[in-house]
């Protein structure tokens, strides 16, 4: 599978850093592209995440389009990589997809803790739920 633009993007950047320092430098600056919701309310919230996080979604022309945002700065750089990898795709892609794998490719899976690989996987879940509400 071909790799979004901006996916490949994320993956370049984060290759390019020697170090965990680095790449979480470069996660805020990717937290700091989400475009802000209109609105952050309880139906678009994420549950199992320790930060609050508020994601929506919506398709167009069978291709799935997520908005993500939290009230934390390292939370929002992994919802900007995960949004770069996941926009654009149809849902047989997205249902495909490996997002462990993702953030391992990104040098970033063994600096997420526990909560916040757990919180990714409640983010993709919601986008899930989303897809099957299509």
């Amino acid at each position: 599978m071909t790799l979004p633009t901006a996916a490949q993007e994320a993956l370049d950047a984060f290759i390019a850093c020697p170090g965990w320092e680095q790449r979480a430098r470069l996660l805020m600056q990717w937290g700091e592209r989400l475009e802000p919701l209109a609105e952050r309310n309880e139906a678009d919230r994420v549950h199992g995440c320790e930060s609050q996080v508020w994601l929506s979604g919506e398709i167009q022309d069978g291709l799935w389009h997520f908005r993500a945002s939290s009230d934390a700065r390292l939370i929002r750089g992994l919802l900007a990589v995960l949004l770069a990898r996941v926009n654009g795709l149809d849902a047989g892609e997205l249902a495909a997809l490996d997002i462990a794998d993702w953030f391992a490719q990104l040098g970033l899976s063994r600096q997420l803790s526990p909560s916040r690989a757990s919180g990714m996987n409640a983010v993709v879940q919601q986008m899930r739920r989303l897809i099957e509400a299509g």
